[in-house]
């Protein structure tokens, strides 16, 4: 299992909210992804929350300075529309690609990155809402554009489109730390042939134990934990060897 600390964005400041929305600051982007680095984590997520929305990307001066004191892999999402974004970002010191908006528009983007750098650097983020037992909605715009595209049928095409990796969401869970979609990350693991990550709800140690439980599942991600400093990643990782 692998730890990532994820780093919401928003004006050169990380944010966090509850079901990706009332938003507020929680601190400078450097200096966060520094502390998680130094405190245990595994991987770095940045995403650009409204960078899809206003057509623009201001989170390659975050990557650059932050590639400078953090030596993990870092995934940078948000506004990346084309390869040349994509090139600019890694450039800048990234070292995956999580694209979600574009695709569904353009989900042939993830094919055209993991030709030329890789499979594992074309990540397909995927926001999910649920609408009704065992369904759930995909989500655009960082949480906040509904598809109307069933989550199982959004999944499969960005597989057949060269997905490397997939960063699952829950919208339902997401900052309220009351846990993981379990059902989600279940029916998506039941589908998923490459690395899963499972974004939304961590709050407790107990949560990453069951989680754990479902085959299939290569990583989560954490932040209002880190960023309250409820549980840093290396008490987790101790925790759990108790």
């Amino acid at each position: 299992m692998r730890y990532i600390a994820r780093l919401d964005i928003k004006n050169n400041y990380v944010i966090k909210g509850i079901h990706l929305e009332g938003l507020r600051k929680v601190g400078d982007p450097v200096e966060l992804a520094e502390k998680y680095y130094i405190d245990g984590a595994d991987e770095l997520l940045l995403i650009d929350s409204v960078a899809s929305l206003y057509g623009r990307n201001s989170v390659f001066d975050v990557i650059k300075n932050t590639s400078k004191k953090v030596f993990i892999p870092i995934t940078v999402g948000g506004g990346i529309r084309s390869l040349s974004d994509a090139e600019i970002a890694l450039d800048s010191g990234a070292d995956k690609i999580a694209l979600n908006s574009i695709l569904f528009k353009n989900a042939l983007l993830l094919n055209d990155i993991a030709k030329k750098y890789g499979s594992q650097c074309a990540v397909a983020s995927v926001q999910a809402k649920k609408t009704q037992s065992q369904k759930w909605e995909a989500y655009s715009e960082t949480g906040r554009q509904p598809t109307g595209i069933d989550i199982v049928d959004h999944i499969k095409n960005l597989l057949d489109n060269g997905a490397g990796e997939i960063l699952l969401t829950s919208i339902d869970m997401e900052g309220t730390k009351k846990g993981f979609d379990i059902e989600l990350a279940e029916m998506v693991s039941s589908i998923c042939t490459v690395p899963l990550i499972v974004s939304g709800g961590l709050g407790s140690i107990d949560h990453i134990d069951k989680i754990k439980k479902i085959p299939g599942i290569g990583a989560i991600t954490a932040s209002s934990v880190l960023h309250y400093e409820i549980y840093s990643f290396n008490e987790i990782k101790s925790l759990e060897e108790v």
